[in-house]
């Protein structure tokens, strides 16, 4: 019981911490560059990227991860990676129904 428990519980909520992370990070990411360029001050992108580039994969290996648990289809999967590409998509993602 508790296997079947950790199953549909544990990784969704890692799953849906990461991707709100990944979200936040990208976003900040996007002022970062916006600052870069416009105050030729690089240091937030050299900062945040490596930071977001950590959470993305997070957040594609969380995903896949989650499919394979909860018995997403693959229409669900690809919907969930292309949240990922939007900026905030990460918040979209995270308040998904099936996740709960």
């Amino acid at each position: 019981m508790s296997d079947t428990l950790d199953r549909t519980t544990t990784v969704p909520r890692w799953f849906r911490i990461v991707a709100v992370a990944e979200a936040v990070s990208w976003l900040l990411l996007i002022v970062a560059t916006i600052v870069k360029y416009a105050a030729d001050a690089p240091l937030g992108v050299h900062v945040l990227g490596p930071i977001h580039g950590v959470l993305f994969l997070a957040y594609v290996i969380l995903a896949l991860e989650t499919k394979r648990r909860l018995g997403w289809d693959a229409r669900t999967l690809l919907v969930i990676l292309a949240e990922s590409i939007l900026p905030g998509g990460g918040f979209l993602a995270a308040r998904r129904a099936d996740l709960r």
